[in-house]
């Protein structure tokens, strides 16, 4: 079965950094889109970046363009989302997706509701 386990959260200080972790398994990696997304009560899901694991094609949401960088370490099949310059506006439950990259449209790459599998979470806490 497909599993998506995230980790890597924790609490930061304003323009600090955190290296988030989604360990994946159970399915073709190459074949499949993967992205970060978060989540606050009361507001919509917010996708921050995705990635062709396949041709390694990034996207990113304006709010995260130039802090997070979306990657994959083939060695650990393991999604990772560097975050730098971190703000509090960015404090979330950080969630782990995956879509097969032939069901999602890439215009809408950082929708949520095209993702099949999701992770649990990770708490990223940004403190001024």
């Amino acid at each position: 079965a497909v599993q998506l386990v995230e980790s890597g959260g924790g609490s930061v200080q304003t323009g600090g950094s955190l290296t988030l972790s989604c360990a994946a398994s159970g399915f073709p990696y190459d074949r499949y889109v993967m992205a970060w997304f978060r989540e606050v009560p009361g507001k919509e899901r917010e996708g921050v970046a995705a990635l062709y694991l396949g041709s390694g094609h990034t996207f990113y949401d304006d709010s995260v363009k130039g802090r997070f960088t979306i990657s994959r370490d083939s060695a650990e099949n393991t999604l990772r989302l560097q975050m730098n310059s971190l703000k509090p506006e960015d404090t979330a439950t950080y969630v782990c997706a995956a879509v097969h990259y032939s069901d999602i449209q890439p215009a809408s790459i950082l929708r949520p509701r095209q993702y099949t599998y999701w992770g649990l979470g990770t708490q990223v806490t940004v403190s001024s």
